[in-house]
């Protein structure tokens, strides 16, 4: 990671920085031992050549000896000089050279641990600036500025931590957008309940009113009221309990009792309950398939599916018309394909057509636009697909698919 990397890069300094003060460090003092060697070598050859003038026979081997004898002298001597050989210099240059050649490496060492110094705030100062800008960054954050730059971004640490505090903004702007949404969706919702219900309570206050109003109502008329009014709540609680079942699917609170049922029991069942539909309109359901094709499901919410798609198919088909279900399987999915032969739906509304209380323009008055969006959410919960294509004048094929796996 690159914040490794500059730490790695910063030590890389440092130790090359001290090796190459180290070699100079080491040619100087090589050096100033040298010129200390030179200076004693110095005065030892002024000696021997003065005790070579003043005793001419004196043996050159016996010279040697004396200069490396480790006999201890006598400091008696020096002192009777004024020097105290534990103290002082005796060749005074090598001590004018030891002041120099120290404060040399004084400032040699100086130099060193400047720079090394300068290395550390540098890579101090680089960690400041990118923890600085990460509050600036937290600061847009709280200033709700999500529009915020991360292509300067590399790998290292304090940049994943900036990678990462920019996920957390996007997933609270997405939370703050979703609960937006959640609120703006509910409140159609609401409005759209509160308009599906109003009509038809008006309409059941109206008839109610004029039964009271009108002890002496003829039988025949009453007896319409009634039932205009017996439909009405059947609309209601129609739209209530697909609202009940919607709201469950949309909590994941639907407890599925899943197992193998045959598809052909789905289909059987819904055709069942819209029989007195079709009966009314004179229109005949045929179906046709392998009969020995399984799906894992909930047969109750399935049959509640299928039977909605029915229901609108039936009811946008024309009188004496035909309704066809043929379903099949492959290695991929089970599919169900359901077609009419009705009013087909307008191309606009096409898209729509599974959104909640959508009435297209061929939509019946009395139709709430909620059993085509409960088979979808019913179907997708059973990690299944659907879909339609319509032409207008020609009819509408539903095509369900529920994935093998």
């Amino acid at each position: 990671m690159e914040n490794k990397i500059k730490l790695k890069k910063s030590i890389i300094y440092s130790v090359w920085v001290i090796i190459i003060f180290s070699i100079i460090y080491g040619l100087f003092e090589y050096y100033e031992y040298r010129v200390f060697k030179f200076n004693l070598n110095n005065k030892i050859g002024h000696i021997v050549t003065k005790v070579k003038e003043e005793y001419p026979n004196i043996d050159n081997n016996e010279l040697m000896q004396i200069i490396d004898s480790e006999d201890k002298i006598d400091e008696n001597w020096f002192r009777d000089y004024g020097i105290d050989i534990n103290k002082d210099d005796v060749i005074i240059k090598n001590k004018k050279y030891f002041i120099k050649f120290g404060i040399v490496n004084l400032a040699i060492l100086i130099i060193l641990a400047i720079i090394l110094l300068y290395i550390f705030l540098k890579y101090n100062n680089s960690k400041d600036k990118e923890l600085k800008s990460i509050t600036n960054y937290i600061e847009e954050i709280n200033n709700k500025n999500y529009k915020l730059d991360i292509s300067d971004n590399t790998e290292d640490e304090l940049s994943i931590l900036k990678n990462e505090i920019y996920k957390t903004t996007i997933m609270l702007k997405e939370i703050a957008e979703n609960e937006m949404s959640d609120k703006l969706s509910l409140k159609d919702s609401l409005s759209d309940i509160s308009h599906q219900l109003k009509t038809p309570l008006a309409s059941i206050t109206i008839m109610l009113d004029n039964i009271i109003d009108n002890p002496e109502m003829d039988k025949n008329t009453r007896n319409e009221f009634v039932k205009d009014i017996k439909r009405e709540i059947i609309n209601i609680n129609f739209l209530v309990d697909s609202l009940l079942k919607l709201s469950k699917l949309d909590a994941n609170s639907v407890n599925f009792i899943n197992k193998e049922e045959y598809i052909s029991d789905i289909i059987d069942e819904a055709i069942k309950n819209v029989s007195v539909l079709c009966d009314l309109k004179n229109v005949e359901i045929h179906r046709s398939g392998n009969n020995e094709i399984k799906i894992h499901c909930d047969l109750k919410w399935q049959v509640e599916a299928i039977t909605n798609i029915l229901k609108n198919c039936v009811e946008h088909s024309k009188t004496g018309s035909l309704i066809e279900i043929f379903y099949e399987e492959n290695k991929i999915y089970s599919k169900i394909e359901i077609k009419d032969y009705g009013i087909g739906i307008d191309k606009q509304d096409l898209p729509h057509i599974f959104e909640r209380f959508y009435k297209g323009k061929n939509s019946r008055n009395e139709s709430v636009g909620i059993g085509l969006a409960l088979a979808k959410s019913i179907i997708e919960s059973n990690s299944g697909y659907i879909g339609v294509q319509s032409e207008e004048g020609v009819g509408t094929k539903f095509v369900i698919k529920y994935f093998i796996g």
